[in-house]
């Protein structure tokens, strides 16, 4: 808030002293828009890594700030936003400042848990935001003839498509993460051909639009687009959730450069080519991860809906307590801590840092193995366990880690559900074969910790839970680890 405040001070000055010159100030702002496209690629660069995410935090924020400062120079150096006493200005930097506010507060009580439907849905505002100005680019359209005109009609067209889409997809992928609908799959008849053909209509309205630009198409590929978004999502299972977070993500950054163009604004272009291509590279590194098709995650192909059956019990489980695990744990030699969504639920990130230190104190080996989509989103559980501040060498990811599981005494698996079910490379009729998934019934002994036998959040049993070498340890996963260190 404070950088968003000396931005607005930065503008007004200049305002008054020396941007009289639309074309002085144009130089300018081009100038700050290379600067901040270059803060915004470090930022990228910074978040690749544990180490370094701070500071890729920080170059972001930098970033946006000089944008921001630059842009509100920039058109109120054109005399647009100095019209009526400087309403314009006023009203800008007003929506800047509540904006700004809104976003401090929510992020300042949500808890990490709440981060990907929090994500989900700034991800409906970009979507949102791209059609409005797509509307604005028909009702306000500049002076322009022949090829100019088309390209403009164009992308007009596709930028509303695409802002429609990303709207009503976050929003169901918000109300799916935060459990306020069913996260089972959407199945309705023909739906894969429902798509397609939404796809193919959107081509001849495109094509009719351009020709012919006219109001009622622009309604007809908004209601389009928008039911698209939502059946695209709606059709997919909770379980593949957080590559649909990350899909989203790179739609939004598309939605974005479309808007950019419409504006003939270089830094939204840059940096909507930026999110849309991380964006797109990061579902694809999770769509391998998951043995999912790239192809199937765009046209929202995937999720098939588990099997009734898959909350009935394949035989009995073995249920212990927390002072055996204690017992189990000091008479080993390693350990390795598979956390999951359960964990960011019970918030025992803390707790069972605090265990991971007084079994080093004991010379016993302890490392984690975290799943690429353990959560409910890329990279959640590393942020808990670097908030809990477990060292970064000891967490190690799928393929680091999945060879070591046979020589281990001792995995807790405290949270994880899907990402640890063996039925996805034993069973070929699992709505999760193939998925990758950590092989940790090769250990000795397995412990799970969980609140109840329910299935996971794919809404497929686990036939690890009835392993002879699994025990069952039950309750909230705080209270539970709390336990065992109380035991040691």
């Amino acid at each position: 808030m404070s950088a968003l405040l000396a931005g607005a001070a930065f503008t007004g000055a200049a305002i008054t002293a020396a941007t009289t010159d639309a074309a002085l100030a144009t130089s300018v702002a081009d100038a700050a828009y290379v600067v901040a496209a270059l803060l915004f690629i470090l930022s990228l660069a910074g978040l690749s890594k544990h180490d370094s995410s701070r500071r890729g935090v920080a170059f972001g924020i930098a970033g946006m700030t000089i944008a921001l400062a630059a842009t509100v120079w920039l058109v109120a150096a054109t005399g647009s936003l100095l019209a009526h006493g400087g309403l314009g200005l006023m009203l800008l930097i007003g929506a800047v400042l509540i904006g700004g506010a809104i976003g401090l507060w929510r992020a300042r009580v949500v808890q990490m848990t709440g981060m990907p439907e929090l994500i989900a849905l700034l991800h409906s505002f970009v979507g949102v935001a791209a059609v409005l100005v797509g509307w604005n680019g028909h009702l306000d359209e500049p002076g322009l003839s022949g090829a100019l005109r088309d390209i403009h009609h164009a992308e007009v067209f596709i930028g509303v498509f695409i802002g429609g889409v990303t709207f009503t997809g976050s929003i169901v992928a918000f109300l799916k993460l935060s459990a306020r609908i069913n996260s089972r799959p959407l199945m309705l008849p023909g739906k894969n051909a429902l798509n397609l053909g939404a796809l193919v209509v959107f081509v001849g309205l495109t094509v009719w639009y351009v020709l012919t630009p006219s109001l009622w198409l622009l309604v007809a590929v908004t209601v389009l687009a928008l039911a698209l978004g939502w059946h695209l999502v709606a059709s997919i299972g909770g379980g593949d959730m957080p590559v649909v977070v990350s899909m989203l993500n790179s739609y939004s950054g598309w939605a974005a450069a479309a808007a950019g163009f419409l504006l003939n604004n270089d830094l939204l272009i840059v940096t909507g080519a930026l999110v849309g291509s991380s964006g797109a590279y990061l579902s694809y590194i999770m769509c391998k991860a998951m043995n999912r098709s790239f192809l199937s995650v765009i046209a929202g192909g995937f999720g098939i809906e588990a099997p009734r059956a898959g909350d009935e019990q394949q035989g009995e489980h073995h249920e212990t307590d927390a002072a055996s695990v204690a017992q189990l744990l000091t008479a080993s030699r390693s350990v390795i801590i598979t956390p999951g969504y359960g964990m960011a639920v019970a918030q025992a990130q803390h707790p069972v840092a605090e265990l991971t230190e007084r079994l080093r104190a004991r010379g016993i080996t302890v490392r984690f193995g975290v799943h690429p989509v353990a959560g409910r989103l890329p990279g959640h559980m590393n942020v808990l366990l670097a908030e809990a501040k477990v060292p970064y060498d000891i967490v190690l990811e799928l393929d680091e880690i999945n060879d070591d599981f046979a020589s281990t005494d001792v995995v807790l698996v405290i949270g994880a559900n899907d990402t640890v079910n063996p039925a996805a490379a034993e069973d070929p009729g699992s709505p999760i074969a193939g998925m990758p998934v950590l092989r940790v019934w090769e250990a000795a002994n397995v412990v799970v910790f969980k609140r109840s036998m329910a299935s996971g959040y794919a809404g497929v049993q686990n036939p690890l839970f009835f392993r002879d070498n699994t025990r069952m340890l039950f309750g909230d996963a705080k209270e539970r680890v709390e336990d065992i260190l109380r035991a040691l």
